[in-house]
């Protein structure tokens, strides 16, 4: 199992960024996804999950209306689209996959910061 992040930067308070988390070494379709984000200093923490059929989402309470999180099952591809951005949302972005056998894999996280 493989999952690599792409998409971070540094934008300003207000923008957007599209976050994509590529996979590969399993059959993507059939799994639910997740991004969970890390502040510096603080716990890992949910901010977004979508099933495997696409058709239900759930999201932090600190990001609704804000992120959303979709999937691109040909491409084997989660994405999270973040809009306005806040400084808080400043924190590294994994994606992650638990197996059926219960197993957690997550990638490596990309960086968004938010910033003027």
């Amino acid at each position: 199992v493989q999952l690599v992040e792409s998409g971070g930067g540094l934008v300003q308070p207000g923008g957007s960024l599209r976050l994509s988390c590529a996979a590969s070494g399993f059959t993507f379709s059939r799994y639910d996804m997740s991004w969970y984000q890390q502040a510096p200093g603080k716990e890992r923490e949910l901010v977004a999950y979508i099933n495997s059929a696409g058709d239900i989402t759930n999201y932090a309470d600190s990001v609704k209306g804000r992120f959303a999180i979709s999937r691109g099952d040909g491409k084997n591809t989660v994405y999270l689209q973040m809009n306005n951005l806040k400084p808080e949302d400043t924190a590294v972005y994994y994606c992650k996959v638990t197996t059926y056998s219960g197993m957690d894999y997550w990638g490596k996280g990309t960086l968004v910061t938010v910033s003027s």
